[in-house]
């Protein structure tokens, strides 16, 4: 079958993305489910950092490559062996498929799935090769999802069943933001009730985490952008106060609004400035946090004496240590019954047309959650 898709041809091609368009809107042709994989009917997709980092060069992939992770749609055709799932299911699709049968999945850990991290390095599905082509010349998959497409081809392992009634702009950024931003607090750090937090870096993930927070019963949350017209947003999510991280004495106006810092801080804007103010303002005995994807080349240093003289944690989080068929319908329950509230977080719907303008929007930092919407 024939399916338009956003497709990525050569990396690190400089902005505004309105004007260099590296991402090209194409026809491709899409193969047939096979074992252990579904045909889904794309309704809707976030625009992540995750896919910035490959249209900026600081994630290395195959080119070319259909973009796209975060995305929620409907099952209209099933593979062999697949028999948890229905044509008509309506789905989220999460960019981690798990085997099942690797020493993480053993151990109740997916998010660290070895086949999957090698399937995703390589632009495959989990059970190999691609289904997406043009001109009978393989075009790789993104995370075994590239979900900007209006039909994708993925694993029974990277798709969650949820109900109908969750509109699809909605659902779709269950799969990436919401689990890696909650998750990071809820499942990684674990915080206590009436806790300290700070979250620096306000996109779709640091507005997770405030909202995360304030799930888990924290007491102050504090939120640190360059971006100050993200402080309404963090706010109207639960923030407590605010900070501007690039100012000069942020990391001493903090220590004075918490004496000594707070005890669980987290970073998302994976930018080394960004990690060495979170570090900064953790209090003694605390635990720094990252779900950042920095590039590769990137590196940190911080005084090593502090780990221990100062009983200090620094953890990573992927996927926010979810296991999402356990994590995604427990927060889509608490979307449903009001108590999560991800609705400030859109701040565009577009179409896929306007796919360049949008990562234009999220390269300047001046977005939430950008989602396109496939279908009228």
């Amino acid at each position: 079958m024939k399916t338009k898709a956003a497709v990525l041809y050569d990396m690190g091609i400089e902005g505004p993305y309105e004007k260099t368009k590296p991402l090209k809107i194409e026809t491709l042709s899409l193969g047939a489910p096979q074992k252990n994989e579904v045909l889904i009917k794309i309704h809707a997709a976030g625009l992540c950092h995750s896919d910035l980092s490959v249209i900026n060069g600081s994630r290395s992939r195959p080119m070319p490559m259909a973009l796209g992770h975060e995305a929620a749609g409907e099952i209209v055709e099933l593979g062999e062996n697949v028999s948890d799932f229905e044509v008509g299911d309506h789905v989220v699709c999460t960019f981690i498929p798990s085997c099942g049968k690797c020493i993480p999945c053993r151990e109740g850990r997916p998010a660290l799935c070895e086949n999957g991290a090698i399937s995703n390095e390589k632009g495959e599905m989990l059970e190999g090769g691609a289904r997406l082509s043009k001109d009978n010349d393989a075009v790789y998959h993104h995370l075994g999802v590239s979900g900007f497409s209006e039909y994708a081809v993925v694993s029974d392992n990277s798709i969650v069943k949820i109900d109908s009634d969750i509109p699809y702009e909605r659902a779709a950024v269950f799969g990436c933001a919401v689990i890696t931003g909650i998750g990071a607090v809820i499942n990684t750090a674990q915080i206590r009730p009436g806790s300290n937090v700070a979250v620096v870096g306000l996109g779709g993930i640091g507005l997770n985490d405030i909202i995360g927070a304030k799930l888990a019963g924290a007491n102050k949350i504090i939120a640190l952008d360059i971006n100050e017209d993200k402080f309404e947003v963090a706010k109207t999510l639960g923030a407590t106060s605010v900070f501007n991280s690039g100012d000069e004495n942020v990391i001493e106006e903090v220590k004075q609004y918490i004496n000594g810092g707070a005890e669980y801080v987290f970073e998302t804007a994976g930018v080394v400035p960004a990690m060495q103010v979170a570090y900064a303002i953790t209090k003694r005995g605390g635990s720094t946090i990252t779900t950042g994807l920095p590039n590769p080349k990137a590196e940190l240093s911080f005084p090593q004496v502090t780990l221990a003289a100062e009983e200090r944690t620094v953890k990573g989080s992927y996927v926010g240590s979810c296991v999402p068929d356990r994590d995604i319908p427990r927060f889509v329950s608490l979307y449903q019954h009001n108590r999560l509230n991800i609705d400030p977080l859109i701040s565009d719907v577009i179409s896929l047309e306007q796919i360049n303008e949008g990562f234009d929007q999220l390269a300047n930092g001046d977005a939430g959650r950008i989602i396109i919407k496939m279908t009228k």
